[in-house]
């Protein structure tokens, strides 16, 4: 097998965790060919045979129907561990550690959570949970670019304002966000990011490529340190990823 199909969405962090991916592939000698969709036509790709690797799966939850019976892919390995929830600032100084504290009268964060639309149903379930929107909370969904352009000046303004967030992400590098506990469990459960093979081709993968590849385990801050990267330093997602093999992108 000398060309090998790689699967991902058209996100950042799976751009940055693919670009990942291929180095140990490249390493391999294999010549990779892309395949980018967004989730709906991604099922399709895998349903016709066009993607052998896919990274990566955020099981069990949120991409369960990528391993569904009838697409023919398996899961393995684990290269990092996303979890949703929400933050402010450190260096805002709000007081507020947790989601429990934030219907309190004289919280001094923004009552506006300024969303993306990819995690609106999640943000929503969270203000439930809390009653937050009887606290005078309101929700304002904007596109998924739009909202992390927002969060961005957040963060560098440390602005008072709730970050709502898939961990690994941009925000989550450099320590500057406090993530805000949630004693009532509404953020969901954490999931497992892994790689898909499809089936058909197991058998013509090299043995210990596919063990290296279980084997590998980037973690969260790293993806967040390549996302970051990406989106504030110029980066492409292979430069990224260049730069975390040879140890350059995190700081010491």
């Amino acid at each position: 097998m000398t060309t090998v199909t790689l699967g991902h969405l058209d996100e950042s962090v799976q751009q940055a965790t693919a670009a990942a991916v291929a180095r140990v592939l490249e390493a391999y000698e294999l010549e990779i060919e892309y395949v980018i969709a967004p989730r709906a036509e991604m099922i399709e790709h895998m349903r016709r045979g066009d993607v052998d690797l896919f990274v990566s799966a955020w099981l069990p939850d949120v991409d369960a129907a990528f391993v569904a019976p009838e697409l023919g892919m398996e899961a393995f390995g684990q290269l990092y561990r996303p979890a949703f929830g929400w933050g402010v600032p450190e260096a805002a100084a709000t007081g507020v550690t947790s989601v429990a504290g934030l219907a309190a009268a004289d919280c001094p964060v923004s009552r506006e959570i300024v969303t993306p639309a990819s995690v609106l149903d999640r943000v929503r379930q969270v203000v439930a949970a809390y009653n937050l929107t009887e606290a005078g909370y309101t929700i304002a969904a904007r596109p998924d670019a739009e909202a992390h352009d927002h969060a961005a000046q957040v963060l560098e303004g440390s602005l008072p304002e709730i970050i709502p967030a898939w961990q690994p992400s941009f925000v989550h590098y450099g320590q500057k966000l406090l993530a805000l506990d949630d004693p009532k469990a509404s953020y969901g459960a954490e999931q497992e990011a892994r790689i898909l093979l499809r089936s058909a081709i197991r058998g013509d993968m090299d043995s210990d490529l596919l063990d290296e590849l279980d084997e590998l385990t980037l973690g969260n801050k790293v993806v967040s340190a390549l996302d970051h990267a990406m989106r504030f330093e110029d980066m492409s997602a292979e430069e990224a990823a260049e730069a975390w093999q040879r140890g350059k992108l995190l700081p010491r």
